[in-house]
């Protein structure tokens, strides 16, 4: 049915790759590219399907870019490398003629700083060339947006407060790792919270608002409020929201070493000055300029290798309040994602499967023309029910409770 050509070859490309090789009935067609092109033989090699092409390409080069997309001629690309890369990727795409999916906003390498103006400025010109860009397809964003939209289809005339909880119950048995790119991951958290409140952006200092929330089959755990690009678009979208907020479980383990790294100066994403002798000859030192965050991210554990002894589960979902029929009713939908499955699946953990399954289905619901139309879009701007349809049948079931106590 389709042509696809995968950009990246992490956690989330691997389940990714995996989920695209079970549903060989609509992806006819599949290569990996990546920076190494040894990492998409390993993926392929892992899955066992020798028809699986892959490729090498720096996907920071829109020319290598182009002659990759010019000669294997897909008819979709996912994008699951860097965020920074987001935005060569759909030039490239628009030159060559292919439509366009990724799973994380825009954000400029020198600034922690993400959200949709960039991409959503690509609009006209995707149009203009009868294209397709599916923006932020993976869980949150993503499975998360298409929640807001099911919700909104079927549960409310109205929705009026909506709060986006994401919980990871799991224990990788590491002192500190982080789940996904430590350096996205990081950048991520040190930024400032920001939420959506009566039609204007609350700022709030990073990680100052939280509580308890319960999540289900997991318990009580400390939820801290940040920002999420998510809400950006959602807001837009619904404009009945009144509120909405975005909220991350964290272990105190993990927030006092994030605290020690800031405090060291690790979490810098400015290039500092640093002499060292040269690996071939000791005996000569050279000049080179770091980036404490991307040296850290070399001594940390690589996220693709968590999966193995990493035990419990995720739990991610929408709890909503809003209108239906003039009265106020309260709907919590979520999926709960075991790691140990996830990695029996596909030999990585949930927070990479909670990804990766969403992005495959994205394209899935694209070749099967269900969301295909010229433009730029959010996950949510599509009919959320064959998407919703295929997580229970891909391995992320979800479950709805209504008029519960949000707790929020």
């Amino acid at each position: 049915m389709g042509k696809v050509l995968m950009i990246g070859a992490g956690g989330v490309a691997t389940v990714a790759a995996f989920k695209i090789a079970q549903n060989a009935d609509v992806f006819t067609d599949f290569m990996i590219a990546s920076r190494t092109k040894a990492k998409c033989d390993k993926i392929v090699e892992a899955i066992g399907n020798p028809n699986i092409k892959t490729a090498q390409v720096d996907a920071d080069d829109v020319e290598q870019l182009k002659a990759l997309f010019n000669d294997y001629k897909p008819e979709l690309v996912i994008n699951l490398a860097l965020p920074y890369q987001d935005l060569t990727i759909m030039e490239a795409c628009l030159a060559c003629g292919c439509s366009y999916l990724d799973t994380a906003n825009y954000e400029p390498k020198d600034e922690a700083h993400f959200e949709y103006s960039w991409q959503w400025a690509y609009k006209k010109r995707f149009e203009d060339a009868g294209l397709t860009a599916i923006l932020g397809c993976g869980f949150d964003p993503g499975v998360t947006s298409i929640f807001t939209a099911y919700a909104a289809k079927h549960h409310f005339d109205e929705i009026q407060y909506l709060d986006i909880v994401d919980c990871n119950a799991g224990n990788h048995h590491k002192a500190f790792a982080t789940n996904f790119n430590p350096e996205i991951n990081i950048r991520e958290i040190t930024q400032k919270g920001l939420y959506w409140e009566d039609g204007k952006w609350v700022e709030t200092a990073p990680l100052e608002i939280h509580k308890s929330l319960t999540y289900p089959e997991v318990g009580l755990k400390e939820s801290y409020l940040l920002h999420h690009e998510e809400i950006e678009s959602l807001v837009k979208n619904y404009p009945t929201i009144k509120r909405a907020r975005f909220w991350m479980t964290f272990g105190q383990q993990y927030l006092t070493y994030l605290d020690c790294i800031q405090n060291l100066g690790m979490s810098r994403i400015d290039e500092i000055t640093y002499e060292a002798p040269l690996t071939d000859d000791p005996t000569k030192k050279v000049k080179v300029n770091i980036v404490p965050l991307q040296f850290l991210k070399a001594v940390l554990p690589n996220p693709q290798d968590l999966g193995e002894n990493y035990d419990g589960q995720t739990s991610i979902g929408c709890r909503i309040r809003g209108l239906k029929d003039g009265k106020e009713q309260t709907y919590y939908v979520y999926n709960n994602c075991s790691h140990e499955a996830a990695y029996k699946e596909t030999g990585m953990q949930g927070v990479s499967y909670t990804t990766g399954v969403p992005a495959m289905i994205g394209a899935m619901m694209f070749f099967k023309g269900l969301w295909r139309k010229p433009g730029v879009w959010n996950v949510e701007e599509f009919d959320p029910d064959p998407f919703m349809e295929q997580l229970n049948k891909q391995g992320l079931p979800w479950h709805e409770i209504f008029g519960g106590d949000l707790e929020l």
